[in-house]
């Protein structure tokens, strides 16, 4: 298949691509030319998505505030099917690889090549 392939003209290749603006996605290619959101496709490894994933635990004992039975320590089970948001959009300044289309303009940013930046919530 690689034989086919490469007979058929070029094959795709790989870079690396820094995040130059986010909204709309921009990416500086090889440190020369500049991608626009277009050309662009993204894997869940490089954007915001949502999913469904199952749970089954029982929350720690909690109590309230006020004194009154209704508030003293408790936990409750927490089940079921959940959707949560992954939160894996690029930022600026994040390095990328990316698959060059082959005989085309298009990439497609396949993950970062380091950590993520800017991250929050828990561990911000």
């Amino acid at each position: 298949m690689a034989k086919q392939t490469n007979a058929a003209g070029d094959p795709a290749d790989w870079c690396l691509g820094e995040v130059i603006g986010v909204s709309p996605l921009t990416i500086r290619v090889e440190q020369k030319d500049v991608v626009t959101e277009e050309f662009l496709e993204l894997t869940d490894a490089v954007r915001d998505y949502n999913v469904d994933i199952e749970v089954k635990h029982t929350t720690e004992n909690r109590a309230g505030g006020s004194g009154l039975p209704e508030f003293a320590s408790h936990n409750h089970d927490y089940m079921g099917r959940k959707r949560i948001t992954v939160y894996n959009s690029l930022h600026v300044g994040e390095t990328v690889i990316l698959l060059r289309q082959a005989g085309g303009q298009s990439f497609l940013v396949v993950s970062r090549n380091r950590d993520h930046t800017n991250l929050s919530g828990q561990w911000g």
